[in-house]
């Protein structure tokens, strides 16, 4: 008999508003049935809980033949969720989660089940930050003999396109802020995008660390990070998730200098360059912010990039909420 799994109403609010994510939506049954088939699996759902889901795709709790407890994640097909399981393999269980089996045809991988429970969202920031600068480490393996790295795009190539696009797109929007923040992403672009072609230090990079994705591991104190949306370059460039997150936790006195300290702390505790990251992060929510205006329905968080971004470019932009009235992560 046929496992039934619930389909989350999260995902299917997310999945509901094109014929092409709907029809995708209808096919969930079936890729779950055909990829606990494949390999051998047990629902490990308990009666009336629906499993957990992100933004691309859904997770079911799954016991495989022997009884290893580990999860089962279908994705919507996309280039982010075709690179997981590649960033996956290369890292090997080290830092990052540990994937166990993938079918490319279905975007279906099952994966070393974490505590989806306890997440570095829930730690005191200052452990956090020390957990999140040994997993960058970690994870900031430098390209090697395997196979899979010329399929990851890089940062460099990144900066060439937000170069065209960012003002291109500043202005079909109505030009939401000021010009100045833009002229500074696009410096960013310039110089940091022209470093990155020349640079030594590419490593494989996670590029939406931040602490709700980085879970605990069952058997021990360790942590390890998920949906990696991996790419290749700076490893500065995985600063900027965790800088729009947990904004709340800065100090109320002075948040602007506390952002900035926080960056600082990231940087100290994974060994990257505060300068680099700064302006990365800088680049990094100019080009959040735009995406979310487009969007129409994230004014929020399009006003929380901006704080940020002009916030590390030196002049917090003038007429945006106080820090800790932000639409926070």
């Amino acid at each position: 008999m046929a496992a039934v799994v619930p389909i989350p109403a999260d995902l299917q609010r997310r999945y509901g508003n094109s014929s092409a994510r709907r029809a995708w939506l209808a096919s969930v049954p079936v890729l779950i049935e055909n990829s606990l088939q494949r390999w051998n699996l047990v629902v490990d759902l308990p009666a009336g809980r629906e499993p957990w889901n992100g933004g691309t795709g859904i997770v079911v709790p799954v016991r495989a033949g022997d009884g290893t407890r580990a999860v089962l994640k279908v994705a919507y097909p996309s280039e982010e969720t075709r690179l997981e399981p590649l960033a996956l393999r290369l890292w090997s269980g080290h830092g990052a989660v540990r994937l166990l089996e993938d079918d490319p045809a279905d975007c279906a991988m099952v994966l070393e089940r974490l505590d989806a429970g306890r997440s570095l969202q829930g730690v005191d920031i200052d452990p956090a930050i020390e957990v999140w600068g040994r997993i960058v480490r970690q994870l900031s393996v430098p390209q090697d003999a395997q196979p899979g790295w010329p399929e990851l795009p890089h940062i460099a190539d990144t900066a060439e396109r937000w170069s065209d696009d960012l003002p291109a797109d500043w202005d079909e929007l109505g030009r939401p802020f000021e010009r100045w923040l833009l002229e500074a992403a696009l410096e960013v672009c310039q110089t940091r995008g022209a470093v990155g072609r020349r640079s030594s230090r590419d490593v494989l990079v996670h590029s939406d660390l931040h602490f709700m994705n980085i879970l605990g591991r069952p058997s021990d104190e360790s942590y390890a990070a998920i949906d990696p949306q991996p790419t290749v370059g700076e490893a500065e460039f995985a600063v900027a998730p965790c800088l729009w997150n947990r904004i709340p936790d800065l100090s109320r006195a002075d948040p602007q200098a506390a952002l900035r300290e926080r960056c600082a702390d990231l940087c100290a505790a994974a060994g990257l360059d505060y300068e680099v990251a700064r302006q990365w992060t800088i680049a990094r929510e100019v080009d959040n912010a735009l995406w979310y205006f487009s969007g129409g329905a994230h004014q929020g968080d399009a006003v929380r990039s901006l704080w940020v971004a002009s916030t590390l470019a030196g002049k917090t932009l003038a007429g945006l909420p106080a820090a800790h009235e932000l639409k926070t992560l």
